[in-house]
């Protein structure tokens, strides 16, 4: 898949599935702009894209806050004269039950999870819907669809749930301009949010799973530059489990 000179947002691409994104579409050609309110990290990333021959430039972003998000759309605009993917992949994980949560909590990860997905959507759609072009994919979780799990409570698989509201909603927006917008549902991705299960945990864990194994990070990246790809140009409103068969119904 050629994505040669298009220009790809990615947020929360530091680390872990972020930044096997990031590298996925650098490797494929485009022009990647990194929002991570993790700068050092994004840097990383980008420093090591350029290295490859690829192009990466980095801002500072958090995705809560929507002037922040704004003003860094309007620079990369100003750049680059068009946005052609978006991927929102930026979020946090809270694993406490309900009852041990305040109202703060609650607005945290609505703020990161949710409305931050909002904010660069509204920040986009616009630009995209001028063009009359533009891939959206979001990364979600089965947790929005079950309510939660082993990595993330209630309000963790709330936000997600309203991800795949909101991806479905953009889907029947967008579609008159020629925008795709999908989402992705991992189930457990082999990064540090899994590494502290060994043992005899970590095997009860993988019992779990069909496939008997923890997707890695490009497992997730692998189907995002499929769905931002003119090869799923007819593909728009789906919610794609990448999960080694736990969600079978």
């Amino acid at each position: 898949m050629d994505f040669t000179n298009k220009v790809v947002v990615v947020t929360g691409g530091s680390q872990g599935i972020g930044r096997s994104i990031c590298m996925s579409f650098a490797k494929a050609g485009a022009k990647v702009f990194i929002f991570d309110v993790n700068e050092a990290g994004a840097r990383s990333v980008a420093d090591e894209i350029v290295e490859d021959g690829g192009f990466a430039e980095v801002y500072k972003t958090d995705v809560s806050d929507y002037q922040n998000v704004e003003a860094n759309i309007s620079s990369i605009m100003k750049e680059n004269g068009r946005i052609d993917v978006l991927v929102n992949n930026a979020g946090i994980v809270d694993s406490r039950p309900l009852v041990e949560l305040n109202d703060r909590d609650f607005d945290r990860v609505i703020s990161i999870n949710l409305k931050g997905v909002f904010n660069t959507c509204h920040s986009v759609l616009p630009i995209m819907m001028e063009q009359k072009y533009g891939k959206i994919v979001n990364i979600a979780s089965i947790a929005g669809k079950v309510g939660g799990g082993i990595f993330g409570n209630t309000v963790y698989g709330t936000s997600k749930a309203g991800v795949i509201a909101l991806t479905k909603g953009l889907a029947r927006e967008g579609g008159p301009y020629g925008i795709n917008a999908n989402a992705i549902c991992p189930g457990p991705v082999n990064t540090s949010m899994i590494a502290d299960f060994k043992g005899e945990a970590r095997a009860n864990f993988l019992k779990g799973i069909p496939l008997r194994r923890f997707a890695e990070p490009a497992d997730i990246a692998n189907v995002a530059i499929f769905l931002a790809s003119d090869e799923a140009r007819h593909v728009s409103g789906e919610i794609t489990d990448v999960d080694g068969g736990i969600m079978r119904d």
